[in-house]
């Protein structure tokens, strides 16, 4: 389709200001460029159909930014392929005004400021915002804070539990959010197991609220000090357990794991409490259903079997030997577990809570047995 002789002049001065970013705005027929001296508009008077339309528009500021009308898909798909998103082409990206070429954009590790700030420009977007959270030099810039800002506040709106965990989680990186803001979410937390997921993915050991230690901490770091200095791992993971975070920690995953909404949540707390212990499980994720994992961490004590860092613990401090038990099987929790009793991924609510419990009740258990001593 031929273009408007008006329209195709309009964008031709356009694109000859150099703009650092096109967006068009499709449902009102606009284009718009940003250069530094503000946003410039082209408001389209289409000839034919608009989407037709559209496309030509489209293949024009292809053709004077890449030199070919039809080279944006193969452009972006070499690009991506090859992994050479560099300064340049992501600014050719971002001069498209295509929604996919910003999207390729935002998720390239050489994203600086300048270009995340053409890019939330050109599309503003929660996944674009995520994306650019998971970028260290964004979150580190002035950028970072303003992104947060638009993840948070657009959170009730997110309907899907992986975008609802994974923005807690991003927003919550340090320097981002505010303290009053985190508190704020934090008070949310208590009715979204979702939102509380998110805390214990980004905040482990400095969750809000923290607990007093179990009453037996005292002891116990007394007589594991020496164990913990020389750098014994379950040593350093039993004293974290029993401190007032670790406690909190315990707690939170408790919480979760009481009502949770969906398959999603358990897997993700799962995925948490298996982290968080991990060190007594050096060999890595067994993915055993439960009965496997509760025979493994009693042979994981019993004479020769058991760990040097394991058999250091128990004669430093033969108390913690039920601690350990614990700690092993929550270290093996995974979908290995939820498989035998639930292999529907798609059983919700207080259905899935019926069959999970099986499962749910001993390791609520084991977690009690941590938090109680």
């Amino acid at each position: 389709m031929i273009l408007a002789s008006e329209d195709s002049f309009r964008l031709n001065v356009l694109l000859a200001s150099k703009p650092k970013a096109i967006r068009i705005d499709e449902s009102k027929l606009i284009v718009y460029g940003l250069s530094e001296k503000g946003e410039a508009k082209v408001e389209l008077k289409p000839s034919g159909r608009p989407e037709q339309y559209l496309r030509a528009v489209k293949e024009l500021i292809s053709g004077h930014i890449l030199g070919s009308p039809g080279g944006y898909p193969v452009y972006l798909k070499r690009w991506t392929r090859m992994g050479q998103m560099r300064d340049k082409s992501l600014e050719q990206l971002l001069m498209l005004g295509e929604s996919e070429a910003v999207v390729a954009a935002v998720g390239s590790p050489g994203l600086t400021e300048e270009l995340g700030r053409r890019a939330w420009w050109a599309m503003e977007d929660a996944e674009n915002a995520r994306c650019m959270l998971r970028n260290p030099s964004i979150v580190a810039s002035s950028l970072g804070p303003e992104l947060a800002a638009y993840v948070l506040d657009y959170l009730p709106f997110e309907t899907e539990t992986d975008s609802q965990i994974s923005s807690v989680r991003l927003i919550l990186q340090p320097g981002l959010l505010e303290p009053d803001q985190v508190a704020d979410l934090w008070a949310k937390s208590g009715r979204k197991q979702t939102y509380l997921v998110g805390f214990l993915q980004a905040l482990p050991d400095t969750l809000p609220e923290p607990l007093p230690a179990r009453a037996d901490a005292g002891a116990c770091a007394v007589a594991l000090e020496p164990l913990r200095a020389a750098g014994n791992l379950v040593a350093q993971s039993l004293l974290r357990v029993l401190s007032g975070q670790g406690q909190r920690y315990l707690k939170t995953v408790a919480t979760v794991l009481y009502k949770p909404p969906n398959q999603d949540v358990v897997t993700a707390t799962f995925d948490c409490l298996r982290d968080y212990c991990a060190p007594l499980r050096p060999e890595g994720d067994p993915k055993l259903p439960l009965a496997q994992v509760e025979a493994d961490a009693e042979a994981c004590l019993t004479g020769k079997q058991a760990p040097a860092p394991v058999r250091e613990v128990l004669s430093a401090y033969p108390r913690a030997r039920e601690d350990i038990r614990a700690m092993r099987i929550l270290s093996g929790v995974g979908y290995g577990m939820i498989r035998p009793v639930l292999n529907d991924p798609t059983t919700l609510g207080s259905l899935m809570r019926r069959r999970l419990k099986p499962v749910v009740d001993p390791l609520q258990a084991q977690i009690e047995r941590l938090c109680d001593g």
